[in-house]
C-alpha cells in the first residue's frame, strides 16, 4: 500500500521557520512529480511548491525567496524548508506525489504562524 508520511509541523511566530519532511514508500522511478500543496480555512486547496525528477522546481508567487523544496533520492523523502513565515502561511501542508499520472495525498500536517 502507497504511503506518504509527513512530518514536521507545529506552531512559530512570525519571522520564525520550518521544516516539513513526507517520506514516501513510492518508487522513485514511477514518480512524475512531488509537491506541496496547502489549505487554509474556508479556502481551496494551493499549490506551494512542486519538484520534478529532474529537479526542476517551481512556487507559488506568494513563497518564492522563502520556502524551498528539495527531494533525497536515497531516502525517498522530499523536504519543504520555510523561513520567514506570515501568518498568511497558516494551513495545513498537504504531501502530494504523482504517480504514473495518478495523484496521491498524505494526511496532512498543520503550520501554524503567530503573529
Amino acid at each position: 500500500q502507497v504511503q506518504l508520511v509527513e512530518s514536521g509541523g507545529g506552531l512559530v511566530q512570525a519571522g520564525g521557520s520550518l521544516a516539513l519532511s513526507c517520506a514516501t514508500s513510492v518508487s522513485s522511478l514511477s514518480i512524475n512529480a512531488m509537491g506541496w500543496y496547502r489549505q487554509a480555512p474556508g479556502k481551496q486547496r494551493e499549490l506551494v511548491a512542486r519538484i520534478t525528477p529532474d529537479g526542476s522546481t517551481n512556487y507559488a508567487d506568494s513563497v518564492k525567496g522563502r520556502f524551498t523544496i528539495s527531494r533525497e533520492y536515497s531516502k525517498n523523502t522530499m523536504y519543504l524548508r520555510m523561513n520567514s513565515l506570515e501568518p498568511e502561511d497558516t494551513a495545513v501542508y498537504y504531501c502530494n506525489v504523482v504517480r504514473n499520472g495518478v495523484s496521491i495525498w498524505g494526511q496532512g500536517t498543520q503550520v501554524t504562524v503567530s503573529s
